[in-house]
């Protein structure tokens, strides 16, 4: 098992390398390997540098980091909430982090650690709204999916109400309701960069204590751990990373089931395996499906968030069908 893991992070990291260098080359305009160590050498000093520094390469670092960060968010949900089921998407997550970016661009705060700051923000208030719900009603695995459902539903009809008395804001607001890169900058990237990196560094040092979650809440109490304290800080490391993804990508979804789900059928359950090959597999994908999305509709361009839907809508039923027995009992 030991070197199958490891032939794992091989594969993952290879994918997520070629993913992010294709994208660097490939597109309306393609860019040679000479072209871009050029470009990387003298830095924007003519028109394919220019194509490097201020469109691809902002592009490529916003794939992988919205991939690694929603990927690891799932992750760490689905431990949370002891249910594989759920995704920063489906329990609503994102449409809190997407409402707060919303009301965060009617009010004129356009910065990228005002946007940041308000994506967090929201995202916090949608985990910590369906976590009340399941602990106030004890709720089974699917009462807890289907409370995120509800709340998610009211999340995104609270955001198209202020698009719709503010049609300004809907002009802002067009690329978070789909999910693309298209419009990532500097600017808007680099707040939530930080914000995903610190987040990634302080989970790879708590591996074990989700572990210890993971094993119920009796169990845990049994083992020393302060539950209610442990959750509430995995709670917030989860939605400092997908609200910080939705700040500068949009609502991707199902980024959080798939990835998680696929790792876990691969490597095990153990977190300090599942938290590093998702993030590695969740960039890759999340750069792979955008880098599709480009080519493949040229010279058309397709948000990936449409391709995401796509993709993830059939992968949750199918989970809900093979679940079926199971979630009967839940």
């Amino acid at each position: 098992m030991v070197k199958q893991r490891g032939y794992l992070f091989i594969a993952a990291g290879a994918f997520c390398l070629l993913a992010a260098a294709l994208s660097l080359s490939m597109g309306a305009a393609r860019l040679s390997l000479s072209q871009i160590w050029r470009a990387v050498l003298a830095g924007p000093r003519d028109t394919a540098g220019y194509i490097f520094w201020y469109v691809r390469l902002p592009r490529t670092a916003a794939c992988l980091l919205a991939g690694a960060a929603l990927a690891v968010s799932g992750a760490v949900i689905q431990g949370v909430l002891n249910n594989k089921l759920a995704s920063p998407g489906i329990i609503g997550v994102n449409a809190g982090a997407g409402l707060a970016v919303t009301v965060c661009c009617a009010c004129g705060m356009l910065s990228g650690w005002a946007v940041a700051g308000a994506a967090f923000a929201g995202a916090m208030g949608a985990a910590a709204l369906v976590m009340f719900i399941s602990c106030r009603t004890g709720a089974s695995r699917t009462t807890v999916i289907l409370s995120g459902v509800a709340v998610n539903a009211v999340l995104n009809a609270l955001a198209e109400a202020v698009t719709t008395l503010l049609p300004d804001t809907a002009m802002l607001n067009a690329d978070y309701r789909v999910g693309g890169f298209s419009a990532v900058s500097h600017i808007r990237l680099v707040p939530a960069a930080v914000l995903i990196l610190a987040a990634l560094t302080v989970l790879l040092t708590l591996c074990s204590d989700l572990d210890v979650l993971n094993l119920g809440e009796e169990t845990a109490r049994g083992l020393g751990m302060q539950t209610r304290r442990m959750r509430t800080v995995f709670l917030i490391l989860a939605a400092m990373l997908a609200g910080s993804a939705v700040s500068f990508a949009g609502l991707l979804g199902f980024v959080g089931l798939i990835v998680p789900h696929v790792v876990r059928k691969t490597a095990g359950d153990e977190s300090r395996f599942v938290i590093p090959l998702c993030a590695l597999a969740g960039a890759g994908f999340v750069t792979g499906c955008d880098l599709l999305c480009r080519v493949l509709f040229a010279p058309y361009e397709l948000r990936v968030g449409i391709g995401m839907s796509v993709l993830g809508g059939p992968f949750f039923l199918l989970l809900l069908l093979k679940r079926k027995g199971g979630m009967r009992h839940a």
